[in-house]
């Protein structure tokens, strides 16, 4: 199974504070006719459907942006189809692109074979801006509506992540990084399936949840545009960068007298906190030290989960332990009842509301909460559609 965490690969750096996603691997000679050439690699329908019962089809703008999986170059898709990698030059519109595909004009959308995220905005347009990456090679700054000098700052938006290849179409909502535009996706292949979706009310719910925290209150911002990630707020001075103190506390206090074990594809592992104060396990698994609240948030830093099929999936489940907060209250991990998450007085109740405002009661919440299957995230190894649904706003 491809998770968020190997969705969109880890070419994902900062440039002064706006996301960019840089190029990886070789580009193949003649990238443009490569691109066009490969367009109809895949080819997946793609529908975008508004339901948003406050915007006209002529207030939604699309971006498809991401990565050539042939060639590894930054590309964005055209209205017809073609895959076609970035180039600094694109930026034509007062220094940004124009790579935006109008709703009111989207007949007949493909998904080209490629990894990346489907933006839908509202209103006015999305900034993208092409730079030369750390390679030399074109690469794509993302919008970032978590800063407030971003130039997408104030413009209502809110994505979709994929990769579609020949192994199949995976893909999720996200709310990793903010929560703005209620948005649910539809795959159609082997089998049909649906996630996303908010309950009647959802987003006005979710925002009014949310302001009612006295901790997490401060995360809604832009004059109630979006509500942002609460590692992004800890970074802005919105957030208290020792919320989850006491809990790392707790958990630390308790697992350096009692077992903890966790269990995963690769056989369970049990460990205690040593002498040094990290959490080491048996069986191979990298000690782990005490982390952050930051760590926890951002699921990175002690709690960072490297592709190794041991350590990795160790760290992502204590991610997913501390965000939900069960990992002082069970000492077998990961725990898979809903019912015991969020618990806690420390927790992530950002995460939590989303859960909690969803038809399927699946989110993403955080970068870990595909653990035990309940982030927002569908896939199929047979394609024949895809739908990205824009719901009552």
């Amino acid at each position: 199974m491809i998770s968020r965490r190997s969705l969109l690969g880890s070419a994902s750096v900062a440039a002064l504070g706006i996301p960019l996603l840089g190029s990886a691997g070789c580009a193949a000679p003649g990238g443009a006719a490569l691109a066009s050439a490969q367009a109809s690699a895949g080819a997946l329908p793609l529908t975008v459907v508004n339901r948003s019962g406050r915007f006209p089809d002529s207030a939604v703008r699309l971006y498809i942006v991401g990565t050539n999986l042939a060639t590894g170059e930054q590309s964005y898709v055209t209205r017809d189809g073609v895959l076609t990698a970035v180039r600094e030059s694109d930026n034509v519109d007062g220094g940004y692109t124009d790579y935006a595909i109008p709703l009111s004009e989207a007949a007949d959308l493909t998904l080209p074979f490629m990894s990346g995220r489907i933006y839908v905005a509202l209103e006015d347009k999305l900034r993208f801006r092409v730079v030369a990456g750390g390679d030399g090679r074109p690469a794509l700054q993302y919008p970032a509506g978590w800063v407030s000098s971003d130039p997408n700052y104030n413009v209502l938006h809110d994505t979709v992540e994929f990769t579609h290849n020949e192994s199949g179409m995976f893909c999720n909502t996200t709310m990793v990084d903010q929560f703005s535009v209620p948005l649910a996706i539809e795959l159609n292949g082997e089998r049909d399936q649906t996630t996303g979706t908010l309950v009647d009310g959802g987003r006005a719910a979710i925002f009014d949840a949310i302001a009612a925290d006295p901790v997490f209150s401060s995360l809604i911002v832009a004059d109630g545009r979006r509500v942002i990630a609460p590692g992004h707020g800890l970074d802005a001075g919105l957030f208290p960068a020792d919320y989850y103190a006491p809990y790392i506390d707790q958990a630390w206090s308790r697992y350096t007298g009692t077992d903890l074990r966790v269990t995963t594809n690769a056989g369970t592992f049990t460990g205690r906190v040593d002498g040094s104060g990290r959490l080491a396990f048996d069986g191979g698994v990298a000690p782990i030290a005490k982390p952050s609240t930051r760590d926890v948030l951002f699921c990175d830093g002690a709690l960072a989960a490297p592709n190794d099929g041991v350590t990795g999936p160790v760290a992502a489940i204590l991610g997913a332990a501390f965000n939900r907060s069960t990992l002082v209250e069970s000492s077998a991990q990961p725990t898979t009842d809903p019912a015991t998450f969020y618990r806690a007085e420390v927790t992530n109740t950002y995460a939590k509301v989303f859960h909690d405002h969803t038809v399927d009661g699946r989110a993403y919440g955080f970068a870990f909460d595909d653990v035990a299957e309940f982030a927002s995230y569908i896939q199929d190894h047979a394609p024949a559609s895809f739908t990205v649904t824009l719901t009552p706003y």
